[in-house]
């Protein structure tokens, strides 16, 4: 701890976003960076607490006093090797991680103004690959083969943990390229794809061998073919919503349109009746969560004219205190996002109820505002109706509610799932740290 009284004198500072009226034109990261000396000197505030809780909220173990103790010392590289030791892909998460961390640091409880856990993680990791830190590795091989499916965060997590361990590892991946919900689900102005692209580049160098467009069936013939396979294929299926004109065109899934826009940006052409955009229309995303937030953001830059985001649930508390789920837990608190900063009507207890249309296209959508009650048997609170049916224009929704939890066969001894495919939907953290986790597993049943 360098600095033992900087969280007395420093207070937290975030790189902030850049002008609103400045990104919303493009698909740039959001997201500024601190310049070296404030940087260090939010490092300086990490207390190195003698039980760190932020150690115990990482799903990955990240060593967070260590490292930033290292950043503010100026030992850029003794900070990465400290951070890399826990975290295989720092790149990804100090740039989309909600960090739990920060939520469970000590100063998050005293003043509310935790260590900037999640962006001193990126600035050590960018100077890592721009100082020629991040080194490849060449382990000695053990003559087993392990076949990975899905190039997903978890998938890659237990790609090059195995693969470290000296395993011959090959990925197969359904779409094009690599990346999974970080490619096709997180837009650029959150994740700019060069930076999953650099990752890649490595992984392939290290060994791993890619195999893009090869969607696998783990049946027993596949998996007799290597010592091991991991299934990391995350949560393919969408939650719908079946109510009447769910098949008017303009009504979406939110991952039909993020996935399209990245691929846009990528460089492939879709034709003008294939297109999903929100250009000249108003939008309805109906989810309140980060991927209704992305959709938000998207539709901002695609020069959509109006955005509303509903909820079905209430709305939750304001403030950094959540008297249900108190500290060190994470707060289940209004967020409030770089997307809604752009621009967008917020609403929460809303209840689809029909989409309308004309000619088969979307017009609009009839909603009701709904009241939750308490269940008298208990569980699920019930759902009461509130106020009268009402029409909110929309010429493209877009379903963002979440994913389906994936249910598997049984599969054979050597087989092994991992990710949001054996939890369901979660963190990119958790993704990795069960692709982490599956990796250790594999390496004792093969030993």
């Amino acid at each position: 701890m360098g600095n033992p009284k900087a969280f007395l004198e420093i207070h937290r500072q975030e790189a902030g976003y850049r002008p609103v009226h400045d990104r919303i034109h493009d698909f740039g990261e959001v997201e500024q960076t601190l310049n070296t000396r404030e940087r260090k000197l939010q490092a300086s505030r990490c207390m190195d607490c003698g039980v760190p809780f932020c150690h115990w909220a990482c799903p990955l173990g990240n060593k967070a006093p260590e490292w930033n103790d290292a950043l503010y010392k100026g030992d850029w590289e003794l900070a990465y090797r400290l951070l890399n030791s826990t975290n295989p892909f720092p790149e990804f998460t100090g740039r989309i991680c909600p960090a739990l961390c920060e939520k469970s640091c000590v100063l998050n409880l005293i003043e509310h103004e935790p260590t900037t856990n999640r962006e001193n993680e990126c600035a050590i990791t960018e100077g890592a690959f721009r100082e020629g830190f991040v080194t490849l590795h060449h382990p000695a091989r053990n003559g087993k083969r392990v076949a990975v499916i899905g190039a997903g965060p978890a998938g890659l997590a237990a790609a090059n943990s195995l693969n470290l361990k000296g395993y011959e590892v090959t990925v197969f991946e359904k779409n094009e390229a690599a990346g999974g919900l970080l490619r096709y689900g997180i837009p650029n102005f959150k994740l700019n794809k060069a930076i999953i692209d650099r990752r890649l580049r490595l992984l392939e160098e290290e060994g791993i061998t890619f195999r893009y467009g090869e969607a696998v069936e783990c049946d027993e013939a596949f998996a007799s073919q290597y010592d091991a396979v991991v299934i990391a294929t995350g949560t393919p299926t969408a939650r719908d919503l079946n109510v009447p004109g769910r098949e008017l065109k303009g009504v979406h899934f939110a991952l039909e349109m993020l996935a399209q826009q990245n691929r846009v940006l990528g460089g492939m052409e879709f034709s003008k009746d294939e297109r999903v955009t929100a250009k000249g229309k108003h939008v309805l995303v109906i989810g309140g969560g980060d991927t209704g937030s992305d959709c938000i953001g998207t539709a901002h830059r695609q020069g959509c004219k109006s955005v509303t985001q509903i909820e079905i649930m209430p709305k939750p508390e304001e403030g950094p205190v959540d008297p249900q789920n108190p500290w060190p837990n994470y707060p289940r608190t209004l967020k409030t996002t770089s997307s809604h900063e752009e621009g967008c009507t917020r609403r929460w207890n809303i209840n689809t109820l029909e989409f309308i249309g004309e000619d088969g296209k979307l017009t609009g959508v009839r909603v009701q505002e709904i009241d939750w009650k308490p269940n008298p048997e208990g569980g699920r609170p019930l759902m009461v109706e509130k106020g009268e049916p009402e029409i909110i224009k929309a010429e493209i929704v877009l379903l963002a509610m979440g994913f389906l939890k994936p249910q598997h066969p049984q599969y054979a001894d050597n087989v092994f799932v991992c990710g949001d495919a054996e939890s369901g939907a979660s963190l990119v953290v958790r993704a990795m740290a069960s692709g982490i986790r599956i990796a250790t597993e594999i390496d004792k049943y093969l030993s």
